[in-house]
């Protein structure tokens, strides 16, 4: 019975995590499709490019919350279960970027998913998992989104911080060592996810924010080179 119930729990944040809240919030704001624009993602960034800053950082939240809950109703059906409360989080960031909601046929016919990146969601995870972790991930996230613009290196860093935060307190005894899984499956599906924006990295085209210091820096650099001309 035990083995259903967590394969219930798996599927409703798998359910959860596939609700495209950036999509909706576009589609209500401007009447777009967020997959039509820019990266095609439905994550807070993209959500930025498409309807603005704070469009981006509803969006953001509630991709955190879905995460959370995740955890939260993981904890609730089974308090002991301390694996499952790790998987979770992970189906959650799984239904995030792969949503069931957004199946698409491509210009080939093929069936495509499509949905975000996972590092607001993979935030949410942790938060829920531990909670004292939160405001370190985020002031690291926010100082790396605003400094560098690079919303890839923030959604990769995400999962490293959480890996490396979450073994430093297994080794401290305030975490069990499980929770350290959690960092390395959240790490990789973002990285996965985020194949195109690394090739893009080590070409030096990936796109940059502009709300951001490089964002500011390079467009005042573009301003000066056009006075000069």
């Amino acid at each position: 019975m035990q083995i259903f119930v967590g394969i219930g729990v798996l599927i409703v944040s798998y359910l959860i995590g596939s609700i495209p809240i950036g999509l909706l919030i576009v589609k209500f704001r401007t009447g777009k499709d967020i997959r039509d624009i820019e990266s095609g993602r439905t994550g807070g960034t993209n959500v930025v490019r498409a309807a603005g800053f704070w469009a981006g950082f509803v969006t953001a939240i509630m991709d955190i919350l879905k995460g959370a809950v995740a955890v939260w109703i993981a904890q609730w059906v089974s308090p002991e279960n301390e694996l499952l409360h790790v998987l979770a989080p992970v189906c959650a960031i799984l239904g995030h970027n792969y949503s069931v909601f957004l199946l698409q046929r491509d210009e080939t016919g093929k069936i495509r998913f499509h949905g975000g990146a996972g590092g607001a969601t993979a935030l949410g995870g942790a938060l829920g998992i531990y909670p004292p972790i939160f405001p370190v991930i985020f002031f690291a996230g926010a100082l790396l989104w605003f400094t560098t613009g690079i919303a890839s290196v923030t959604t990769m860093a995400v999962g490293f911080i959480v890996t490396i935060g979450f073994a430093i307190n297994a080794y401290l005894g305030l975490q069990p060592p499980v929770d350290i899984l959690y960092g390395i499956l959240a790490s990789f599906l973002l990285v996965w996810a985020l194949r195109p924006n690394i090739k893009k990295l080590m070409q030096g085209n990936e796109r940059v924010v502009k709300y951001s210091l490089n964002g500011w820096l390079r467009a005042r650099k573009a301003a000066k080179e056009g006075d000069k001309q």
